[in-house]
């Protein structure tokens, strides 16, 4: 698991004013939930960039004012406008403590079917598993060294790891290898060909 440390100060002033006044001074208002204790703190959006801005999962080793916390980001508040970083919930892992996190899904394996000049849709990129901290995983993985043209593959042959429940429906579609136009062409072309000799034969 990638770990990102993230450094924070516990905040003095809560509600509206005191989340503008931070944000004004350059900080990310910010909460961690968990345990016995909720924190609020402030955090640079210097220091939360590599946890947010990247498709991975990763973990927050938080130090607030000395006291160090492991916590996952649970959501983050934009400016709808600006885009500019408003807010953001963590939520502390605790040993043997079930969560619910969102995981992204890679492939592993060679298609048969992007051999042969399909293309892969990757339908699904995140999987929503619950587990503890004990068993996180930062990916899940599927073998797609199956997949023909046209196939799909679903949740229920996604590789589950020790300690990891699936929450996603097992039916849903992950991965699809499309048929491009023109090989559809070709096969109809072929199968027009085909059909019209053997009327020819009669």
């Amino acid at each position: 698991m990638t770990t990102i440390e993230v450094q924070g100060t516990k905040r003095s002033e809560f509600g509206k004013k005191g989340a503008k006044q931070d944000r004004n001074n350059g900080n990310v208002p910010a909460v961690m939930y968990g345990g016995d204790e909720v924190i609020h703190f402030n955090v640079t959006p210097a220091s939360v960039k590599n946890l947010i801005y990247t498709p991975d999962f990763k973990i927050a080793d938080l130090d607030i004012d000395g006291s160090h916390y492991r916590a996952i980001i649970k959501s983050i508040q934009f400016h709808p406008v600006t885009e500019q970083l408003l807010h953001i919930d963590f939520l502390r892992l605790i040993a043997k403590t079930p969560i619910k996190v969102e995981v992204p899904l890679r492939f592993k394996g060679v298609s048969p079917g992007v051999k042969l000049g399909g293309k892969l849709i990757q339908q699904v990129r995140k999987i929503k598993v619950k587990t503890t901290p004990e068993y996180l995983v930062d990916e899940l993985k599927a073998d797609i060294s199956k997949l023909d043209l046209g196939q799909s593959l679903r949740v229920k042959e996604i590789i589950v790891p020790t300690g990891i429940e699936i929450l996603n429906s097992p039916a849903i579609p992950v991965a699809l290898i499309e048929i491009p136009r023109a090989l559809k062409a070709a096969a109809a072309l072929a199968a027009k060909e085909v059909k019209g000799a053997a009327k020819k034969k009669k």
